[in-house]
């Protein structure tokens, strides 16, 4: 809960001071004296926030006294803040003295941290009644699907995620994007060769979403090649996706491209052969079982542009172009809708 400033204050003022004696250095004389301790905020934010702590004394000293603090609390003064020195000086002929703490920014979710300041004793005061101040500070940092993950750094800032995934749920390897029905004219090359075809330039494009996998032996059928159980491409030994990245599957021809970096191999069966008019495509691992599906049935049956999920990885599957940051395009193997890498 937080505290009322003004009322800390007052708290503090009506200890009726704080009692100490200062012990001269060059003279036997000991003279008594009041002090008060008082902070600026109780609380301050990392985000370059700052707190003033400062000590008055009821009369001037006649030499330079230091009053060592003793700083607890769960925020570090490496990590979380700095302060400006770890004891409030009073030089000669003043009366009072001060330190400075100031956030320092992270994207850490941290929550409030606190900072305990205790003044201590030394060899030139003696407190005749010892007290904490209790300081709070903030974090800036949002977190809007409560994955542990800081907006500023979460790939995927609405959906629950994975820390080690930039936020991003692990979804499994999944298709990410289909081109069944390739634009009758050289604008359908999808596979970049400079020959349109209408079986060469079909494609899937696989994300996978978790850590770096191994599809070996894995298998890609549609619905006549599974029940004649004769799969359209087999992945070759030493096939691994890794961790957040892209296989794209073409059904012919020579590939001709970066393709967003992506891993690229073409139908070891000579075509992909998926049916337009509806489909299932199915992958199956390397031990016949079934790790991915997609019906293509609710789909259009001559789209002449893929289908993919928008937003990538994680939404619903609708045609390319229509998608304001596809700039028109038809397709994006290898790569997200806006061309970019993954």
């Amino acid at each position: 809960m937080k505290m009322n400033i003004k009322s800390h204050f007052v708290k503090l003022i009506s200890l009726s001071f704080i009692s100490i004696i200062i012990s001269s250095c060059t003279t036997d004389d000991i003279e008594p004296a009041l002090i008060t301790f008082e902070a600026s905020e109780n609380s301050f934010s990392e985000n370059g926030g700052s707190i003033t702590i400062k000590a008055t004394l009821n009369t001037t000293v006649s030499e330079q006294i230091n009053i060592p603090l003793s700083i607890t609390g769960s925020a570090s003064s490496t990590s979380d803040y700095t302060i400006s020195s770890n004891h409030i000086s009073i030089p000669k002929g003043a009366t009072n003295g001060e330190i400075t703490l100031t956030g320092l920014d992270d994207v850490q979710i941290e929550g409030i941290e606190s900072i305990n300041i205790t003044v201590s004793n030394n060899n030139q005061i003696i407190l005749l009644q010892e007290f904490t101040l209790n300081i709070q500070l903030l974090d800036d940092d949002s977190d809007t699907d409560n994955d542990g993950v800081p907006d500023t750094i979460d790939a995927c800032p609405t959906v629950f995620g994975e820390v080690a995934n930039n936020g991003c749920p692990y979804l499994g390897f999944i298709i990410n994007e289909v081109l069944y029905d390739p634009e009758g004219t050289i604008a359908g090359d999808a596979n970049g060769d400079g020959t349109r075809d209408a079986n060469d330039d079909e494609f899937i494009e696989f994300f996978n979403s978790g850590p770096a996998l191994d599809i070996s032996g894995y298998k890609i059928f549609d619905t006549t090649a599974l029940t004649n159980n004769v799969p359209r491409h087999v992945f070759p030994a030493g096939t691994i996706v890794p961790a957040n990245g892209v296989i794209v599957v073409f059904g012919g021809g020579n590939p001709t491209g970066t393709f967003g970096g992506a891993l690229v191999q073409t139908a070891s069966g000579g075509q992909i052969n998926i049916t337009n008019s509806g489909d299932i495509i199915t992958v199956q691992d390397a031990l016949g079982n079934t790790v991915v599906t997609l019906d293509v049935e609710p789909f259009s049956d001559n789209p002449d542009e893929s289908y993919t999920r928008n937003p990538d990885v994680t939404g619903e599957f609708i045609q390319h172009a229509s998608i304001p940051e596809s700039l028109g395009a038809l397709f994006s193997p290898g790569t997200k809708v806006d061309g970019s890498s993954f």
